[in-house]
């Protein structure tokens, strides 16, 4: 995988924001600014940073969130994205996991979107993105399986 975001038409960056409370599996989601729905903090590539850097400063922006992101997608989904002008774009979407370390108390995009720490469960029924649901479920088994190789 290159190094370095590409520019390619409809190609976003995502971070899945995650943490451990008592040892359950959170994670964090966002509403989008126009629609209100629940997605992952997601943007478009930042020119001279590689795609999992894009994923963190989004996540960055717009949940106040920072931490430990992953190299390597741990998925990918697709969606039609609505522009300005009405048209639609079909977008691709890779994610990466972001191990989170601190949550400031303000951050951009602070005031024009909410945020919300759930189980895995309630953020897939939260979610109306088909391709973003099977992403986090996908985390979660991983997540799982990981644990219990731990103990």
């Amino acid at each position: 995988m290159s190094s370095i975001a590409l520019k390619g038409p409809g190609v976003q960056y995502a971070a899945l924001p995650w943490r451990l409370v008592d040892g359950e599996l959170q994670i964090l989601l966002v509403t989008t600014l126009t629609t209100r729905r629940w997605i992952v903090p997601k943007g478009w590539p930042i020119s001279g940073l590689a795609p999992s850097a894009c994923a963190a400063h989004e996540a960055d922006e717009e949940a106040g969130v920072t931490g430990d992101v992953q190299p390597e997608p741990i998925g990918t989904f697709h969606y039609d994205k609505r522009r300005k002008t009405g048209d639609t774009q079909r977008c691709r979407v890779e994610v990466f996991a972001l191990e989170v370390s601190r949550q400031r108390r303000s951050w951009p995009e602070k005031s024009a979107r909410e945020t919300c720490w759930c189980s895995p469960e309630e953020a897939v029924a939260r979610v109306t993105e088909p391709g973003l649901r099977r992403v986090i479920a996908s985390f979660r088994q991983m997540a799982r399986r990981e644990t219990t190789v731990v103990e």
